[in-house]
């Protein structure tokens, strides 16, 4: 055994004790005759003493480890003089009486510390240095735990751990797929899966009826700090169930993580419609940790001023932004630039700020009168001292998205979206279809297999934008953390939400034939749920990002910079696979 301790577990219990210790060297200090090293593992930190009165050579020796050395020793635990209450190991030090380096280290390109001097791009082609740190390290295993959690509470339900193919048909729907040449069947190609729907689907149609995997995902789309190309899901499937079955089984699931990664007891979670979610906030993952929810004012400005920008406007919002009447200027400008940036979109921004002294100073007040704006104070629901904000447009739910991105500004100014408060809700009644531009079509807002409600199927053939869909989503502090349906388990409804979304029989049939004749062999009513395993380990760990609870992520370019993958393939191997590059010229 190299080790007969780790660095994190020895204590002032243990003094007089003879250890061995390896590990990596964190620092290390020398100060008159005596040489102190911090020794580092996946465990802790250990103080090392070398002392030059007892033993000069060894002494000589650790003056000359370097950082990250991989060494290895032996010694006596001994009580430390002056003791660290801010290491776990901070009682006790040892007293080194054998060195061994088992590994020389050249100098790090980084610091090794939590508060590193390493920017992002050098940290990711070092990740291996990078997952030494603590703070990452600690990351993956929260990542650890939740997974032991989930497959014991999930194992307790009576589901089984099924493993479904990596390589699969491409499907036309959803995400752009990544797809895999096929050497024994050239010009053919498999698709990764962007989900494992489909065959979650025929395991249910197997009478496997509970169905998990920690199951991985590929989807070739643009990247952002919440996504990467390949990720992972909580992916689940159950039969003879309806909506709050589901519902109900996966909040508590969510409700045992909370309580046993963070100690919150989450309570009974609301359900919110999607349409009473996009009036109210604009979004369909709004974020609940504070208020500043939507007020419509198109009705209160009507017939009031001489404002054309509004009297032409279809949608008129605001929300209410309490103890800010006092923004300068600057302020109110920097916002107006803020809503008209791309990203948003907006034309420009209107407020209204309700002085403390009762007075009212608008960007409006020569189109409205102070009685007039006095109203909408009430409409607004607004106090002396509070900023009104107003937006305005042709297409009520793009102003509302528009809104939403200020009010999420404003509670990120205020300092309103504290990591550490969790607020938890449902979204459900979906529309099932949603418009694409790109397209010029119908798609399916979540994907082609989700039940339609009941009640809205007579609509299908006349007013199919106005269906909606059996489908729920899990969102958490305005993030998106899951979500699932009902899924259709007969045939002829399945090819009717084919015919909407433009397929053909002949396509339908080869995209989906092999689902659509398992609907023939007597298929159970089954529904299921997908939590993003990284998005649910980033909001337990307080992360911005997706990327330092995954050991090897991908940049914003989807590219590894440590492995420097995608990369060019040998000019055998595309031979091989009878492929021909045709690149256009950029």
């Amino acid at each position: 055994m190299y080790r007969s301790n780790t660095c994190g577990e020895l204590r002032l219990s243990d003094a007089g004790k003879e250890v061995t210790l390896a590990g990596w060297v964190q620092r290390s200090r020398k100060m008159g005759g005596m040489t102190f090293v911090d020794l580092r593992d996946r465990y802790g930190i250990t103080q090392l003493v070398f002392n030059e009165a007892d033993n000069k050579d060894l002494c000589d020796a650790a003056n000359k480890l370097g950082r990250e050395f991989c060494i290895q020793i032996k010694g006596v635990v001994s009580e430390r003089q002056s003791k660290n209450p801010k290491m776990d190991t901070g009682d006790i030090e040892i007293l080194v009486k054998e060195l061994n380096v088992l590994s020389q280290s050249q100098t790090p390109p980084f610091t090794i510390e939590d508060n590193t001097d390493g920017g992002d791009d050098i940290r990711m082609k070092y990740r291996y240095l990078d997952l030494r740190r603590p703070a990452v390290r600690k990351n993956l295993e929260l990542r650890h735990r939740m997974c032991i959690l989930i497959r014991n509470f999930l194992d307790a339900q009576n589901f089984m751990e099924v493993e479904t193919p990596i390589l699969i048909g491409s499907t036309p729907e959803g995400a752009r797929d990544f797809v895999v040449p096929s050497r024994m069947n050239p010009g053919q190609f498999y698709a990764l899966p962007q989900s494992p729907q489909t065959l979650k689907q025929l395991l249910m149609v197997a009478g496997f009826d509970r169905y998990f995997q920690i199951a991985k995902c590929f989807r070739d789309e643009d990247l952002r700090a919440d996504r990467q190309p390949e990720f992972t899901q909580i992916d689940c499937e159950m039969s003879f169930v309806d909506q709050d079955d589901v519902i109900n089984l996966f909040e508590e699931m969510a409700r045992h993580l909370f309580k046993e990664i963070r100690g919150v007891e989450l309570p009974k979670l609301e359900q919110m419609t999607w349409h009473d979610a996009m009036r109210r906030f604009g979004s369909d993952k709004p974020d609940l940790r504070f208020g500043m929810e939507f007020v419509e004012l198109k009705d209160a400005f009507t017939g009031k001023g001489n404002f054309s920008v509004f009297d032409e406007a279809k949608y008129i919002g605001g929300i209410c932004v309490p103890g800010c009447a006092d923004y300068s200027r600057k302020q109110l400008n920097e916002l107006t630039d803020f809503v008209k940036r791309p990203q948003v979109g907006a034309k420009g921004l209107v407020y209204i700020k309700y002085n403390a002294d009762g007075t009212v100073k608008s960007s409006i007040d020569k189109f409205y009168s102070p009685e007039e704006l006095a109203e909408i104070k009430d409409v607004m629901g607004a106090k002396d001292g509070d900023l009104v904000l107003i937006l305005s447009g042709d297409n009520a739910n793009k102003t509302r998205i528009q809104l939403c991105s200020l009010r999420l500004e404003m509670g990120d100014r205020l300092g309103l979206r504290d990591k550490n408060v969790f607020k938890c809700l449902w979204i459900i009644d979906f529309p099932l279809f949603e418009w694409s531009d790109e397209e010029q079509r119908l798609m399916a807002t979540h994907h082609p297999f989700t039940m339609p409600n009941p009640d809205d199927i007579p609509l299908l053939d006349e007013h199919p934008e106005q269906v909606r869909a059996k489908a729920y989503d899990f969102v958490c502090n305005g993030i998106e953390v899951g979500g699932g349906s009902l899924r259709i388990h007969d045939t002829q409804l399945q090819e009717k939400m084919f015919e909407v979304l433009g397929f053909t029989p002949e396509r339908a049939e080869a995209q989906f034939g092999f689902l659509m004749n398992a609907f023939k062999y007597g298929a159970p009513p089954h529904a299921g749920l997908a939590f993003g395993l990284d998005r649910f380990v980033s909001i337990l760990a307080g992360l911005d990002s997706i990327r330092d609870c995954i050991a090897f992520p991908k940049n914003n370019s989807g590219r590894d910079v440590m492995l420097d993958a995608p990369s060019e393939l040998d000019p055998k191997q595309l031979d091989e696979l009878e492929i021909k590059l045709d690149l256009k010229a950029e």
